[in-house]
């Protein structure tokens, strides 16, 4: 019986969208939209009471349950409407972090993107007053900073390598040394990319050691092209051989092959000249002699994510035909965004302080901690009795398979928690979870019994200390 008057306790929909506390919802998210809110809310209470949930059965019971239940549609509806794309602090120790997005865009890249919003001339020319080319907006200054004849781009490097060989290799067999099929994240794997392109592997050498013999010895009438990938995201050491681009640049044009080598995470300047071991560059590719080469935008390149292909004349233009080619083409967003990246390349002596990905990369390592020092006594009163906070020596990596074995002299933060009921690993947990809950989320790395906050991307320091007072 007392079930039963709770039951009917409940309000109608109708009244709960007509209370003057709510009166602005409808306003602001719509009438269908808090509709279903309500109707969400109040289908929870119903069967909890059921179930005898005896939580439930006291809110019903309150004094205060109608205020709670508008609070609990409002942000019911404020969740669902806010963005699932939110800023974070990654404080992860990996740079370029793919499941936080890559590389962060300069800001001429993010007011190129809202400018490029609106109506824009993507594929008009304005000169002429006809239809133009996407491609017209980047060619011209990637083939200036690459030493390229043409370039086309799509929007990721493994749809850049799956477009090269479908339109190069239909049916027929693609040369690639064993030791160089990798796979590149997400369990997308180059034998999978060739299959989807409908062309054939041809596995040659071993995983490694790879001769230019063992090229030799693979090429037949069925042979399509010669492929090289970069290793960006593992190394073998010890006792290897791979062959040059240069040999097999010689090889391709003596059997009238094309060679096409894929950078992976690819860059347009030596990163030596910065500080940070070398990494073959797009420049250097096809000074060996490559036909065509593919990269990622959003790597070592510091933008957008896109997958760019350049080279002959001949080869891009039969890329670009391919009609597969509008279906992987990237939109005005991503062409306005990586259009103002490229142009920071003109300017290398600036580079490093305006992309960035290499700012961040470059960062020193006094400069981090000095950072450390500051944050130190903000953040130890922020958790107070919960943990233990110190600064310690750690390495970042510069991430998305781009030098795997190279780390990067670093300051972190590392919170110990002071274990309570649930042990260790329970409090650990829920100081990263407290972190993830804040207006912007911080992202730290749990490692050997502590959360660490690596120092070397947090950039906007007002705003990460403003909110640690929401750390509860």
């Amino acid at each position: 019986m007392a079930q039963n008057q709770r039951l009917r306790s409940l309000p109608s929909v109708d009244r709960v969208l007509n209370a003057p506390e709510l009166s602005g919802l409808v306003g602001q998210y719509g009438a269908q939209a808090c509709k279903l809110a309500a109707q969400g809310e109040l289908a929870r209470l119903r069967k909890a009471l059921r179930d005898g949930d005896g939580d439930v059965e006291a809110l019903v019971s309150g004094a205060d349950f109608q205020g709670r239940l508008y609070t609990a549609v409002q942000r019911k509806l404020a969740a669902e409407f806010s963005a699932s794309l939110k800023p974070v602090f990654n404080l992860s120790g990996t740079v370029v972090h793919t499941n936080l997005g890559r590389s962060a865009l300069p800001a001429e890249a993010v007011e190129a993107m809202a400018t490029a919003a609106g109506a824009c001339n993507l594929e008009y020319d304005l000169e002429a007053g006809h239809r133009g080319d996407r491609d017209h907006h980047l060619e011209a200054t990637l083939c200036e900073l690459t030493g390229a004849r043409a370039a086309t781009v799509v929007n990721n490097n493994a749809a850049a390598v799956l477009l090269v060989l479908n339109t190069l290799a239909t049916g027929r067999e693609v040369v690639i040394s064993r030791g160089e099929l990798v796979e590149i994240g997400g369990s997308f794997r180059m034998p999978e990319i060739m299959q989807s392109a409908n062309c054939i592997l041809r596995e040659t050498g071993t995983t490694n050691r790879t001769h230019l013999r063992d090229y030799e010895n693979a090429i037949n009438e069925r042979t399509a092209l010669l492929m090289k990938v970069h290793t960006s995201n593992y190394e073998v050491r010890g006792f290897t051989n791979s062959v040059s681009g240069q040999e097999l640049s010689q090889l391709a044009r003596e059997n009238g092959l094309p060679f096409v080598h894929d950078l992976g995470s690819g860059t347009l300047v030596d990163l030596v000249r910065y500080g940070l071991p070398h990494e073959p560059t797009v420049n250097e590719a096809l000074a060996e002699g490559v036909d065509l080469v593919t990269f990622s935008g959003d790597k070592l390149l510091g933008g957008p994510q896109a997958g760019i292909i350049v080279g002959g004349r001949e080869l891009v233009d039969r890329v670009r035909r391919n009609p597969l080619k509008r279906a992987l083409r990237v939109d005005k967003i991503t062409i306005a965004a990586l259009r103002e990246v490229l142009n920071l390349y003109k300017d290398p002596q600036r580079l490093s302080s305006r992309l960035p990905m290499l700012a961040d990369l470059t960062r020193s390592a006094a400069e981090i901690l000095a950072l450390g020092e500051r944050l130190l006594k903000p953040v130890a009163e922020a958790f107070g009795p919960a943990a233990c906070v110190a600064l310690t020596e750690c390495n970042s990596q510069i991430g998305s398979g781009a030098l795997p074995l190279e780390r990067l002299e670093s300051t972190a933060l590392q919170l110990t928690p002071i274990a309570e009921k649930g042990g260790k690993d329970a409090a650990l947990q829920l100081l990263a979870g407290r972190l993830r809950e804040l207006p912007r989320p911080v992202i730290g790395r749990i490692r050997d019994g502590g959360l660490l906050l690596d120092l070397r991307c947090l950039r906007d320091e007002e705003e990460f200390v403003a909110q640690l007072r929401e750390v509860v």
